[in-house]
């Protein structure tokens, strides 16, 4: 598929025109936005001093070769539309719509558990008062409605807008890690650990329910492919988004493990709770040094982070079924530019729509920590199913000719093959993984039925608008 700019054909004789509104900076600070974020330092720390073991696994196995993926076939293929591009490329264009549809559900549950952790942050810029709100559904969804919004409303005006929001995201998120790695500094330095670190509790163990959380750790690392959805909105997308992802993919492999550390450091693991645990890990040691006064400001960082989040994904999900709408596989209007900002909005409205209705689908008959689960749940797993086709494509494509500018991988084909067959195998143990409830999960058999029987619906609703839209072509 070639970028919309450059389609020709009897049914594209005025192509939609896209603006390369993202420099290098911009691209660096949406990586940095997309693929790190605090909610799963929380979720991390609550495995105890293990979780650093488990962090280093899943980078070998997963994050690098994710990152070598995305720079290969980046650099390969950077037009607008990413993993949908290489699918389509390297299997066709039913495995490339699959993959742009998934990867656009994955965004739909994706988006109100991002909303509730982001809501349950908002809590402490008020203090005890405010906290009584946290065992409120109507609050959460609410707050989350209101995200939602947000995100849209400046997205529709464009990434020109729209970038803003991502990039004082990213300083929301960053800051706060920083600054948790900091009071746990302090805290070890004034009063000692508070978790013990012994070379046996670092040993991940490989009882069930303990492993079940690794799949998240594995969702944590992901993002790196984000931005090349917008391919043809980058300038220069050869030579920045290489460069922005390997400075991004360093730092935030650091983050996650040293924030990790430090909350560890800061708090015992029995009392972190992944909903809650970064912010509350914040406020206990701050306290304990003296800066309880800054904690509402955290707080307020990190609600900034998880809008900006929220943007960037909202702007990264609602290309697909942009492009899909330009080869017709999706109804035309799904193509149009907004006439004064020049946004995919009819894409962006409708992903909008869809993301509130599982709002309020994601707590039906569970607890305000059960629908997150189930809505963490949901998203590994829609969000998975891309990754498949991605590394399969990474094999599939490396008999294609490779140009000048193409960023390979050290050691070429046999080590690209290697890499790649290492993130298939270990995406199909996280989406297996994710299929099973929490210990604490009140309801568990209506928590597997709504993550199964959701998933498997809008993989079998992607296939049933595939062939509506080749009726359509035909």
């Amino acid at each position: 598929m070639t970028t919309p700019a450059t389609r020709t054909g009897p049914a594209r004789d005025a192509p939609p025109q896209l603006h390369r509104a993202m420099g290098f900076r911009d691209l660096l600070l949406f990586y940095l936005v997309t693929g790190f974020t605090v909610r799963w330092i929380g979720t991390a720390a609550a495995a105890g001093p293990s979780a650093v073991v488990i962090w280093l696994m899943a980078c070998l196995a997963f994050y690098i070769p994710l990152m070598f993926t995305v720079l290969e076939l980046s650099s390969r293929y950077p037009e607008e539309g990413g993993c949908y591009v290489w699918s389509k490329r390297a299997f066709g264009d039913f495995a490339g719509f699959i993959t742009g549809w998934t990867y656009w559900a994955c965004n739909l549950p994706y988006f109100p558990g991002l909303f509730y952790f982001t809501a349950a942050a908002a809590l402490f810029i008020g203090g005890p008062a405010w906290r009584e709100l946290g065992g409120s559904p109507l609050y959460f969804i609410a707050f989350s409605l209101g995200a939602l919004g947000l995100a849209v409303g400046l997205n529709v005006q464009g990434l020109g807008v729209g970038k803003w929001l991502h990039n004082l995201g990213a300083v929301g998120l960053w800051v706060p890690g920083l600054f948790l790695m900091a009071v746990g500094l302090l805290s070890w330095h004034r009063f000692g650990s508070a978790t013990v670190f012994t070379p046996e509790s670092m040993v991940p163990s490989t009882r069930l329910k303990d492993i079940i959380f690794w799949s998240t750790i594995a969702f944590s690392l992901s993002g790196l492919e984000s931005a090349s959805m917008l391919g043809g909105e980058i300038r220069d997308p050869r030579r920045n988004i290489p460069r922005a992802l390997l400075v991004a993919g360093l730092s935030i492999t650091a983050l996650y493990i040293l924030g990790t550390v430090a909350m560890l450091v800061a708090m015992p693991e029995a009392q972190i709770r992944s909903l809650e645990g970064f912010m509350t890990a914040i406020e206990t040691a701050s306290r304990r040094i003296g800066l309880g006064a800054l904690v509402p400001v955290v707080a307020a960082l990190i609600v900034v982070g998880g809008l900006g989040q929220a943007g960037a994904w909202f702007a990264a999900g609602g290309r697909l079924p942009f492009v899909a709408g330009i080869d017709r596989f999706l109804p035309p209007a799904f193509g149009r530019l907004h006439p004064k900002y020049g946004s995919p909005y009819v894409s962006l409205l409708v992903q909008a729509v869809v993301a509130a209705l599982f709002i309020l689908l994601g707590q039906a008959g569970t607890t305000v920590k059960g629908a997150y689960d189930v809505l963490v749940s949901m998203a590994i797993i829609s969000y998975f199913i891309p990754y498949l086709f991605m590394f399969a494509s990474m094999i599939r494509l490396q008999s294609e000719p490779a140009g000048r500018d193409v960023i390979r991988v050290p050691g070429g084909r046999p080590v690209a093959t290697a890499l790649a067959a290492l993130g298939f195998a270990t995406t199909v143990g996280s989406i297996g993984l994710a299929l099973i409830p929490a210990e604490d999960e009140p309801n568990k058999s209506l928590a597997v039925t709504k993550v199964a029987g959701m998933t498997v619906l809008l993989v079998a609703t992607g296939a049933a608008v595939y062939f509506t839209g080749i009726r359509r072509r035909q």
